[in-house]
């Protein structure tokens, strides 16, 4: 009987456990991805063609 009111204190306490992210969270974590990439997006732009660039002219050399 010891061992039924342990696993009984044991799940409890996993229910009450509130240590994950919430949908909340994530939300405002996409929120502010979005909004920065939003801000920067000529920039990131510029980086990424330059980088195509860079892998396209040195895929001739190899």
């Amino acid at each position: 009987m010891k061992k039924r009111s342990e696993n009984l204190k044991v799940w409890r306490q996993f229910i009450k456990e509130e240590d994950g992210m919430g949908t909340v969270e994530v939300i405002l974590i996409i929120v502010v991805l979005v909004g920065l990439v939003i801000i920067f997006k000529d920039q990131i732009t510029k980086i990424v063609n330059d980088l195509f660039n860079k892998i396209s002219s040195q895929t001739g050399k190899i």
